[in-house]
């Protein structure tokens, strides 16, 4: 995998407001404001960043968290992790592996298989349908 890393700059003319503020400024969309947080579609969903693949629509669910919930990434490298200590809390944020935009962060409070629950921002996201 080939890192992607641009200036400041450079996101900022090609992400939106959101986007940037999102992705690079670590920033959280209101809850039940984005774009997938309900959508049903089939596909893959990519980071806006970058297009890497980071979920599959297979995995998504619906975790009344408000943002889109996902319990498995694609593949075990799509995603990196880091500790989070802002706003008081202590949690694990997610982050593309191929851009390190800020996509959400992951809890162990979700379905099985894995028991894990990936509250992702839809800003971060760029759904591709899959034909069916």
């Amino acid at each position: 995998m080939d890192k992607v890393i641009k200036s400041e700059d450079v996101w900022r003319d090609q992400l939106d407001n959101d986007q940037f503020r999102v992705c690079r400024l670590k920033a959280t969309e209101a809850p039940y404001a984005g774009k997938y947080c309900d959508t049903k579609t089939p596909g893959v969903y990519q980071c806006v960043c970058c297009g890497q693949a980071l979920f599959d629509s297979e995995t998504k669910y619906s975790s009344g968290c408000g943002w889109p919930s996902f319990y498995q990434p694609i593949s075990n490298d799509a995603l990196r992790e880091e500790e989070d200590f802002s706003h008081g809390m202590h949690r694990i944020e997610v982050l593309c592996s191929r851009c390190d935009a800020h996509l959400g962060h992951v809890f162990p409070d979700g379905p099985r298989p894995t028991g894990l629950r990936y509250c992702i921002n839809s800003v971060a996201l760029d759904l591709v349908p899959r034909d069916e």
